[in-house]
């Protein structure tokens, strides 16, 4: 056996012997993509206190990995394709886990969010690699079983982070979690070139990289108007950002339209299945991706548990993306793509609905159903939707399929944490204002506490902490008259804070329970638009004439 995989997966005759450890290698790179941002969330509130963030620091630190990695995939996945699609790979492991080690040598905001900025780039890299070298590797009989197994993964992702980071976070430092992904990375790097075949287009046509600059430009100015506008409030920097998107986006079009070879044919868009597919993915990672944000902010604040717990808590979530990654596996070739996706979406809409009952009284187990539901519905959904998105690019084309598909689900998942996340802290605030109606705090404290859940249980413990401090006066004071007044006003401001904390879980609960009501409204319409725009049968026969036609060129130069 070879040291080191040389033969090229395109000269093989036979399918890859050992494509499915080459797919696990695909999967533990998918793995430290994901977990790089749920293991964040966690961790976000001892990095916030450490280095003393601001709110718009904290999201930006989120956000840094978000520009660069939605704005790059689509030029880094044709480049991709060109030269090799497993040093893209690599290259991609090696700049992730560079920037993973300089986020944890980071000291202040700036570094922070510059080290998830160079990760951001290195996600770019993978990301695509990961499902064009599936798709090459594997025959198409088999494709759909593995992308099963790689969506799979994104699920155990989702709660592996959190519980991974909180592990962490009881012995050591926020920055800890950086160094999650570097042991990953090398084994995932040393493993590539052992067990993943290389693989590259079968032509050497010139890139169009004007193309892929306007897809840079309009996809990182929408992504960043995404998150200026909802969470700083829309001024010029947002407004320019969406203008330069708007401007992006039409020069984009009308340069691949009339491009011999474009980056990316924007054609396939005419066509339902591709344009319901990515419909679907961005739809449903909205409702997923906003959902997730605040489930955790709940679980964490409101009732009470550490980032290890969260983590944990959070498992029936992977647990049951697995149940309905083997149930879509053998629903979809029975039923079609049609109703396993919209069955999905469906179950996505229900598990939001579900979580409009959240009230300050809710405990874990109200959580248990939505999470378990959600869970199912990503495993219903993902799969077939990655294979039609997957299954509309010739084998010249495989990166940049995967970065279509890859840029739908990270649009969609800023858009969630964007809107659902504004949204939420705006009835956040809304709801605390009104419970807090008549209140002798100061408004400095109360414009404090209505930032977000975790200053107002800040503020309510700073009241505590002054109450503590009153009563230990009172017991060493020599003055009975005096004493006693202390021991009122530190009762009185004991009870303040515990209404306070009150106030504080009931405003954010109900902010959750009106969240969640706009995304289940959102997804329930997204639903049915996909449901209409899906075509019954699989209609395969445009895909297989593109990729003839590709072939036909490539032999023809």
């Amino acid at each position: 056996m070879r040291l080191v995989m040389t033969e090229p997966v395109e000269k093989m005759e036979r399918p890859y012997a050992r494509r499915w450890w080459a797919l696990l290698v695909l999967c533990l790179s998918l793995l430290i993509i994901v977990m790089a941002n749920t293991a964040l969330t966690v961790a976000a509130p001892d990095m916030t206190k450490d280095l003393g963030l601001s709110s718009a620091d904290l999201q930006w630190v989120i956000d840094g990995y978000t520009v660069p990695y939605a704005a790059l995939m689509l030029l880094l996945g044709a480049i991709g394709d060109k030269y090799s699609r497993r040093g893209a790979l690599v290259l991609g492991l090696l700049v992730f886990g560079g920037g993973a080690v300089f986020g944890y040598l980071a000291d202040s905001s700036a570094t922070v969010i510059a080290a998830r900025a160079v990760m951001g780039v290195g996600a770019a890299l993978i990301m695509p690699a990961t499902l064009s070298l599936l798709a090459a590797t594997f025959p198409r009989a088999e494709r759909a079983k593995a992308i099963t197994l790689w969506t799979a993964t994104a699920g155990l992702a989702i709660a592996a982070g959190p519980v991974v980071a909180g592990a962490l976070l009881r012995d050591h430092g926020w920055s800890s979690t950086f160094l999650i992904n570097v042991p990953i990375a090398a084994v995932a790097i040393v493993a590539a070139f052992v067990l993943v075949p290389p693989s590259k287009a079968g032509h050497h046509d010139r890139i169009d990289y004007v193309g892929g600059l306007l897809s840079v430009i309009w996809t990182g100015s929408l992504v960043y108007m995404i998150i200026e506008g909802p969470h700083f409030g829309w001024g010029a920097k947002a407004i320019t950002a969406a203008i330069v998107a708007g401007v992006g986006l039409a020069a984009f079009v009308a340069w691949e339209l009339r491009h011999p070879r474009p980056i990316l044919d924007v054609r396939r868009f005419a066509h339902r299945r591709f344009a319901g597919a990515n419909l679907a993915v961005a739809l449903f990672f909205l409702a997923v991706f906003g959902a997730f944000y605040y489930l955790t902010q709940h679980l964490q604040f409101v009732l009470g548990y550490d980032a290890l717990q969260t983590g944990v808590r959070m498992l029936p979530l992977a647990g049951a993306v697995f149940v309905g990654s083997a149930l879509t596996g053998w629903l979809t070739p029975r039923v079609g793509m049609k109703w396993t996706v919209t069955a999905g979406m469906v179950g996505g809409t229900t598990a939001l609905a579900l979580l409009t009952r959240v009230d300050a009284a809710s405990a874990y187990a109200d959580f248990l159903a939505p999470l378990i539901i959600l869970g199912l519905a990503i495993g219903l959904a993902l799969s077939p939707c990655t294979d039609a998105i997957m299954g509309a690019f010739p084998e010249s084309e495989l990166g940049v399929g995967g970065a279509v598909n890859d840029t739908s689900l990270e649009l969609g998942g800023s858009l969630g944490i964007a809107i659902l996340g504004s949204l939420l802290a705006t009835s956040y605030g809304n709801h605390l204002s009104d419970a807090t109606a008549g209140s002798t705090l100061p408004a400095s404290a109360l414009d404090t506490a209505r930032d977000s859940v975790g200053a107002g249980y800040a503020v309510a413990q700073g009241i505590g902490d002054k109450a503590h401090a009153l009563a230990a006066q009172a017991a060493h004071a020599q003055n009975p008259q005096q004493a006693a007044q202390l021991k009122q006003q530190a009762a009185e401001l004991a009870s303040g804070a515990r209404q306070m904390a009150d106030a504080v879980g009931s405003a954010f609960s109900s902010a959750v329970a009106h969240t969640s009501l706009v995304g289940a409204v959102v997804l329930g319409i997204g639903t049915v638009l996909v449901g209409i725009l899906l075509p019954r049968r699989e209609a395969a026969a445009p895909e297989v004439r593109t990729e003839e036609k590709e072939l036909v060129n490539s032999g023809a130069n």
